[in-house]
């Protein structure tokens, strides 16, 4: 599942690319279970509106709409510089929400390029390209809102005193507890692995264990983690691509995330790996205490 990075990298490009663009229709697909809001209520919600900026939310790539019949050229934004979630808008604009669950993307194309298999939803916009939702295993999710926001504490965000509060009365392994939603939205499996591993703590210890200064590290280990995966365009080590169909090269810095029976970076201990509440942990046992 694409986790924050990879959704960060892809909203910033879609932001680069259909900012100003305007929404002139949208075609979805006969496949219900993709469909969070009714049709009729995102072809409402979305034709004729004017992209005026794409964000992250957690793990959501938000669409920030106004009425507007008439395209701008797109804005050209250096996205490896702002956050796509710079521009949050009132309350009163609508939004479109597309969460890629396990195999989604969202991409730009030209019309004339041949419509992919497990293509869910095409918006066509008045520049004459398309935004295509394309969804294999259909755990996607495609909604319309107002004022949306996510759960949980955005991790490039929260302080540390409000981090420390999050975790230190949990008894859940605090791997766990970093894949909590509710309480700290976007970190996904492969970038807990990572942190964990650069903190030097166990995904077996329980969250309450953990003393101040372990999660202070465990603070700056997930701050630094996500930061380097955004530059780097997010983890391929499945089927993730961004907006314009590239990978990400996260997966050649990983340490300790599917390298199972490998060599520790490190200390050159063979990697281990536990299964923690139906999730693969991956982990270093002489590194991480």
């Amino acid at each position: 599942m694409p986790e924050l990075p990879e959704v960060e990298t892809i909203a910033r490009g879609l932001a680069s690319r259909v900012t100003g663009d305007v929404i002139e229709s949208v075609w979805l697909g006969s496949k219900p279970e993709v469909l969070k809001s009714s049709a009729s209520e995102i072809a409402n919600t979305v034709e004729s509106k004017r992209i005026v900026g794409v964000r992250r939310v957690g793990k959501h790539i938000v669409f920030d709409l106004e009425n507007g019949a008439r395209a701008s050229s797109p804005v050209k934004r250096k996205s490896s510089q702002k956050s796509a979630r710079a521009s949050v808008p009132s309350p009163d604009k609508a939004q479109w929400i597309v969460h890629l669950g396990m195999t989604g993307r969202m991409l730009v194309c030209n019309p004339d390029q041949a419509i992919e298999k497990h293509t869910h939803a095409v918006a066509k916009l008045v520049s004459g390209r398309e935004l295509r939702f394309v969804d294999p295993r259909r755990f996607g999710r495609l909604s319309v809102a107002h004022g949306f926001e996510a759960a949980g504490a955005e991790p490039l965000e929260v302080k540390l005193d409000r981090f420390v509060e999050l975790f230190h009365e949990r008894k859940t392994p605090i791997k766990s507890a970093l894949l909590n939603q509710k309480l700290l939205r976007g970190v996904g499996n492969i970038y807990a692995d990572e942190s964990l591993f650069r903190a030097g703590i166990r995904p077996r210890r329980r969250a309450a264990s953990l003393t101040r200064n372990e999660l202070s590290r465990l603070y700056s280990a997930i701050q630094e983690v996500l930061k380097e995966a955004i530059e780097l365009g997010g983890s391929s080590v499945s089927d993730y691509v961004d907006a314009d169909g590239e990978e990400g090269f996260f997966q050649l810095q990983h340490r300790v995330y599917g390298r199972e029976g490998e060599p520790c970076l490190v200390c050159k201990t063979p990697i281990k790996r536990v299964v923690i509440a139906g999730r693969s942990s991956h982990y270093c046992p002489k590194c991480q205490k």
